[in-house]
């Protein structure tokens, strides 16, 4: 705590004694230079601060850059990611509907087979049969098989080949014999 001093006669004469004393003179200037120190410290600042300031801008615009180049990387990266997942969800639907078209086929070509009606194989066959059939009958009436007529007549043959073609699936066993009767 702080003691007063009370003021005296005597005591003025003490204190000045103790101002003018060399321990209060060096307290003295070494306040002074404190006080001085602070001043040039404050001058600076004021002087070095806009130099200082600026330089902090520069450093934050280079780091704000920094953090934009690698959040710009992690988006590609990102975006890369989710279209090839978007192309294998999508190689793997049209694999499902791949699938789901050629079970599709398969069923309507048995529901069509079971109904007597023939299939494009069967057509093929036919048409491949009296082709055939035309070529041997053509060779043995001498004459030489026309190549433009059976092009031009397989039109007319697949309109004719499905009536044909009824009765050949419902009778299994004409086919059979019609089969002996062309090898013959």
């Amino acid at each position: 705590m702080v003691k007063k001093i009370q003021k005296t006669g005597s005591g003025n004469k003490a204190s000045a004694q103790a101002m003018n004393s060399p321990l209060s003179g060096a307290i003295k200037d070494s306040a002074q230079q404190i006080w001085l120190a602070g001043l040039g410290a404050f001058a600076k600042a004021q002087e070095e601060g806009g130099k200082a300031f600026e330089s902090l801008v520069k450093e934050g615009l280079s780091i704000q850059r920094k953090t934009q180049a690698v959040a710009e990387e992690r988006i590609s990266e990102a975006t890369n990611k989710v279209s090839s997942m978007a192309t294998d969800i999508s190689s793997k639907a049209s694999g499902q509907w791949d699938k789901l078209e050629s079970i599709f086929e398969e069923r309507v070509a048995k529901a069509l087979n079971k109904l007597g009606v023939p299939s494009a194989r069967d057509v093929d066959a036919l048409i491949k049969r009296i082709d055939a059939l035309n070529q041997h009958v053509q060779q043995l009436s001498g004459k030489a098989p026309a190549k433009t007529a059976a092009r031009k007549a397989a039109p007319v043959r697949k309109a004719a080949a499905k009536p044909v073609a009824r009765k050949v699936a419902a009778k299994p066993a004409a086919r059979k014999t019609t089969r002996k009767a062309a090898t013959a």
